[in-house]
């Protein structure tokens, strides 16, 4: 490990539980923005081709597009990109978050499918930290310095909360049919 990915360690050791909360946030910035993009560009062809699984139900459903796949890779790498020459994480960060939140909002969708819960259904918890999850998991080769169990878990705790007052303020705009 170089001397910069050991100086950002020590200094995550060393934080309050509100600069956790904040380096958390600005961490996974580009993936709350690529997994609220498809809400706002989404429409049009959906990804899984409205083909069926062999289970009869659909892989991901209508709501899962192409264009909302693409314009939130897009948004939270250009985010990612903006978010590494301010904060020096890496320049891939952005692109490793976003297509690990879409991927991971992609999982859940699927697991939403097979227990025949209909695209815009809930299903609690998942729905709410499918994408940090993947976006986790996406963005570990290029920032495994900087994540920490502790920025692991705050980043867990505080997600579902942003996530369903965003949702919120998104079905107030009518942005989305339904308040998850």
């Amino acid at each position: 490990m170089g001397y910069f990915h050991v100086q950002i360690f020590d200094r995550l050791l060393d934080m309050s539980v509100a600069e956790l909360v904040l380096e958390s946030f600005k961490l996974m910035f580009p993936a709350y923005c690529a997994n609220a993009m498809p809400v706002i560009a989404g429409g049009g062809l959906p990804l899984d081709l409205r083909r069926k699984f062999i289970d009869g139900k659909p892989v991901f459903g209508k709501n899962k597009t192409f264009r909302g796949f693409f314009a939130g890779l897009a948004i939270g790498t250009l985010i990612g990109l903006a978010e590494s020459s301010f904060f020096g994480y890496h320049v891939l960060s952005g692109l490793m978050l976003s297509l690990g939140a879409l991927l991971g909002d992609l999982f859940g969708a699927f697991v939403k499918r097979r227990l025949g819960i209909p695209p815009g259904g809930l299903l609690p918890v998942v729905d709410q930290v499918d994408f940090v999850g993947g976006a986790i998991l996406f963005s570990l080769p290029v920032l495994s310095a900087t994540w920490s169990w502790e920025l692991v878990l705050v980043a867990l705790l505080v997600t579902p909360p942003i996530h369903m007052l965003t949702n919120f303020v998104a079905y107030k705009l009518r942005l989305k049919s339904n308040p998850w």
